[in-house]
């Protein structure tokens, strides 16, 4: 469960957020410039708030029960260029510029390794 505390998250945004039943919303990373999606990851309203204000992302751990900042431990930041909501405001994309691997598997995306099918089969 993620902490209950308080967010300087701008009330406006915090307002239009629609949230999981644990206080989440899913943040999709995907490279700025190329349109390849890098990773999915968790944030809540002060995450959210830190990747607006600091240009890094920073997500929920839902295993590690903390907030982590792209790139911190492994060097391979992710540097923010944009930030938007879907039209139900349950999904956020943050259009980032990634330096190295974007998954923890040390692989660039974490969408490349299980695909299930191909238009170009």
């Amino acid at each position: 469960m993620i902490p209950m505390s308080t967010s300087s998250l701008d009330p406006a945004i915090a307002a239009r957020l629609k949230r999981s039943a644990d206080g989440l919303i899913p943040a999709i990373a995907q490279q700025y410039d190329t349109g390849e999606v890098l990773m999915l990851g968790w944030m809540d309203d002060e995450a959210l708030h830190r990747t607006l204000t600091t240009g890094r992302c920073t997500y929920w751990s839902r295993s590690r029960q903390e907030y982590w900042v792209k790139g911190d431990t492994s060097g391979h930041f992710q540097h923010v260029k944009s930030v938007a909501l879907d039209c139900d405001a349950d999904t956020v994309l943050v259009k980032v510029d990634q330096v190295g691997a974007a998954c923890h598997t040390g692989a660039r995306t974490c969408f490349d390794a299980d695909v299930l099918i191909s238009a170009a089969d």
